[in-house]
């Protein structure tokens, strides 16, 4: 069984002590690939530096996560999207909007997410969008931005039912994580009325650890704890959601 995780955060202080172990127990547990998303101008030298332990292992994102756009997001963006940070990368992300910390720099978020758009379809690649109170936002912004040119995945989705329809019509691909193994986060109600074809895997390491891990950090290796769930929810084999879930991630991010 071979699995995919689409957004993992592993090159972070987090897994500084262990990394090697955690790149060993995500390929114990069927992970041939690892996405790292970008966050901002620091992290760009820390996914490099993960990046180059195992170039056919991970393969790496960027751009810049809407927490981190300020005034000077523009120089920012600047040095993340230079073309020396350029070389090998699968997508532009994490980009979209977060309002959920603080809405002082709304409308610098909502520039910094148009221009990192426009970027990732003058280049035809796909975008991996954060979107944390929001959504009413990034739907219309994709939505306006809708043509053949626009590709990518909602990360980390928890809409509803109509959201879900809205990003399966302009070709958006949904992230499904830990928060699908939840009690109490209704997300299985809303991913049993949605085809498999339209999903990826994906963990947000150290970051919305899974259950039955909830609570701990959470690493590469608990995809499969996510693709357990889904196989539950879907009421298929396990071994049909990795493949199915792989082929989606490969074709979208265009993965060798």
């Amino acid at each position: 069984m071979q699995i995919i995780d689409t957004h993992s955060h592993l090159y972070l202080d987090n897994f500084f002590e262990d990394i090697d172990e955690v790149i060993q127990n995500a390929k114990e547990n069927g992970l041939i690939k690892i996405l790292l998303p970008n966050i901002d101008k620091e992290s760009v030298q820390q996914i490099e530096t993960l990046y180059n332990k195992d170039k056919k292992f991970f393969a790496k994102m960027m751009g810049l996560h809407p927490t981190s756009v300020n005034k000077d997001f523009e120089n920012t963006l600047e040095y993340i999207l230079n073309k020396k940070h350029l070389e090998n990368i699968c997508a532009i992300g994490e980009i979209g909007l977060d309002y959920y910390w603080s809405e002082e720099f709304k409308e610098q978020q909502k520039q910094a997410f148009q221009y990192q758009i426009d970027f990732a379809k003058q280049r035809n690649l796909p975008i991996a969008v954060h979107c944390r109170n929001s959504f009413d936002d990034i739907l219309n912004i994709l939505e306006k931005n809708a043509d053949e040119n626009l590709k990518g995945v909602l990360h980390c989705f928890t809409g509803n039912l109509e959201q879900a329809k809205r990003l399966i019509n302009i070709g958006f691909f949904l992230g499904i994580g830990g928060v699908l193994t939840y009690k109490n986060s209704g997300l299985d109600k809303v991913i049993e009325h949605i085809d498999i074809k339209h999903l990826i895997l994906e963990t947000d390491s150290p970051f919305l650890t899974p259950t039955p891990f909830r609570g701990k950090r959470n690493e590469s290796a608990y995809t499969i704890h996510i693709a357990k769930k889904l196989s539950e929810v879907k009421g298929d084999k396990i071994e049909n959601i990795a493949k199915i879930s792989t082929i989606n991630a490969i074709k979208l991010f265009n993965l060798s």
